[in-house]
């Protein structure tokens, strides 16, 4: 069964936060520069925690997986924002240096 994960993380280095961001478009859908959507089954769930595990330094950078619940009957997605409105985030993360 696919559940709805919302994957946040904040990364201190340029180079990990792009390895990072590139590996998680291969797991969802992004939703703001650092946080995704993701309706993974426990497989997927398992690759995608090892795969940013094998990228990240645990003891610098942070990762969390906010569990949403079952991907299917959960109706419309709803986003509320405050501030700017929302909109998807199609664009590759940019890093100036």
């Amino acid at each position: 069964m696919r559940r709805t994960f919302l994957v946040c993380y904040d990364i201190s280095d340029e180079k990990r936060l792009a390895r990072v961001a590139k590996t998680m478009r291969g797991y969802g859908q992004r939703i703001q520069y650092s946080v995704f959507e993701c309706q993974l089954n426990g497989r997927d769930l398992a690759r995608c925690r090892a795969d940013l595990s094998a990228i990240i330094d645990h003891r610098k950078d942070q990762v969390l997986f906010v569990d949403l619940g079952p991907a299917e009957g959960r109706g419309d997605r709803v986003i509320v924002s405050l501030g700017r409105a929302y909109s998807p985030i199609d664009a590759p993360c940019l890093i100036a240096g």
